[in-house]
């Protein structure tokens, strides 16, 4: 379902991507080409700051938003999803926060107030909170990263977590081309 923010500000769809019926996307959202958001997302950009204004929730092309994924923002700061990223399941993506290319976010994973380097990969059941990723930077299942943590002490993507990532999206992508198909049938 796409709606208007309390502001007015109405959902942009590129016409190549898939948006399941059970989605709800509202406000002031931008969703670039080949994008497939999955069913119960809800991507929601209505909130604003102090000056009433409110940045988009931007996703890129050929990015895969899967099933109960939530994304918001506070008072109105930005949230921008890369091209060819994935955000898993239930996972929670809460703005201000910038995720780069080609990145990974695992099922139940929490970020907030962060930035996330290209061709990362963000295990299941992890948070990450205040903090900023360097490219190819690796967090492992059900780690708890924040503004004290020593980022130096975790390793690099490896070849065999880039590929996972890698397979994740570009199944994601056949899907929106399924879906599309199908959408009119539903």
């Amino acid at each position: 379902m796409l709606r208007s923010n309390p502001s007015g500000d109405f959902p942009v769809v590129h016409e190549s991507s898939y948006v399941d019926k059970t989605a709800i996307l509202c406000g002031k959202i931008i969703v670039h080409a080949n994008v497939f958001i999955g069913p119960y997302a809800v991507i929601r950009a209505d909130e604003v700051n102090a000056s009433g204004e409110l940045e988009p929730i931007v996703i890129g092309a050929h990015s895969n938003i899967q099933d109960g994924v939530v994304i918001h923002s506070k008072s109105g700061a930005a949230v921008t999803i890369g091209e060819r990223t994935s955000i898993a399941h239930r996972a929670i993506v809460h703005g201000p926060c910038t995720v780069g290319n080609e990145v990974f976010i695992g099922f139940n994973s929490v970020l907030f107030n962060c930035t996330i380097g290209d061709r990362c990969v963000v295990r299941y059941n992890a948070v990450v909170d205040g903090c900023d990723f360097p490219s190819e930077f690796y967090v492992p299942s059900t780690e708890r990263i924040g503004p004290k943590t020593d980022l130096d002490s975790f390793p690099r993507v490896s070849p065999k977590a880039s590929e996972f990532s890698e397979d994740v999206a570009r199944t994601n992508n056949e899907l929106v081309l399924g879906y599309k198909k199908l959408q009119n049938e539903f």
